[in-house]
């Protein structure tokens, strides 16, 4: 149980409050989680997960809390990227705000607490956000960009094994740009921190069968094989071709990181 404490001082005291900008891929682009305002100020209006912070918590504690109050989203890391400070950001008194982000996998999401409403939005169609979350995004996005080629931060929104081209997808939605698939399947297989998983597919040959319908079509699908010469389905032959995943070497990572210089170019 925590110690209460009293303590008589010169100076007011600010409120501190945190807010949690979490990045989520679909496999396509890059999404927002928001929540909408249930209460002023700014109620209706969108904006980040976060709240006051309780006295007896760290503010990646309360971060955590309340993400997970506000979405239902469960997270087990944060990530602190900066401190907001501005005098007038909060309408209801002087209020600093910690803001941490984090990336996940984009899931099913619940209004909860003070939130009206938790919504997903992909990047390029966030609506205007309450308070100063434009700003706080904007520096968000500038750290996760920054952070990527120093962290393996994306790996987390894949799945153990996945593909170069939903890798390329990913760091593409990220990094707001478009790469060669070449040069890019090259210069991640350079960094080393990539495992090569070769595996065997199974693909079937199907072979659609028109069908026909009314009195001037006698013929039915059953003797189109027979017509054009078509085995049965169950005579068809299969074809096993050489597929190709990866994997992210955390170890073989932690290792390059030893290295001051160290850098994921893409």
């Amino acid at each position: 149980m925590m110690e209460t404490k009293t303590f008589t001082y010169k100076y007011p005291h600010p409120a501190v409050t945190t807010d949690c900008v979490v990045f989520g891929f679909d496999g396509h682009q890059l999404n927002i989680l928001l929540i909408e305002r249930g209460c002023e100020p700014y109620k209706g209006c969108w904006a980040f997960p976060g709240g006051f912070m309780h006295i007896d918590e760290t503010a990646e504690e309360g971060a955590m809390r309340e993400l997970s109050e506000e979405t239902g989203l469960e997270l087990r890391y944060l990530k602190q990227f900066g401190t907001f400070t501005a005098v007038n950001r909060d309408p209801r008194e002087r209020v600093i705000t910690i803001a941490f982000y984090a990336l996940a996998r984009k899931s099913d999401v619940k209004g909860g607490d003070d939130a009206a409403k938790a919504q997903w939005f992909p990047l390029n169609e966030v609506p205007p956000l309450a308070f100063d979350h434009d700003y706080i995004l904007r520096k968000a996005t500038e750290q996760l960009k920054k952070d990527i080629h120093f962290e393996p931060i994306g790996f987390g929104l894949l799945d153990e094994c996945f593909t170069m081209p939903e890798l390329q997808r990913l760091y593409e939605s990220i990094l707001g740009v478009q790469f060669d698939r070449r040069n890019f399947y090259k210069k991640m297989l350079q960094t080393g921190i990539l495992d090569e998983i070769n595996y065997e597919e199974e693909d079937e040959d199907e072979i659609a069968e028109p069908a026909f319908f009314g009195a001037h079509h006698e013929m039915r699908s059953m003797s189109i094989d027979a017509l054009f010469g078509i085995a049965p389905t169950s005579e068809r032959t299969s074809h096993r071709r050489k597929r190709t995943k990866f994997s992210f070497n955390k170890q073989r990572y932690e290792q390059f990181k030893e290295n001051k210089n160290f850098r994921l170019e893409f």
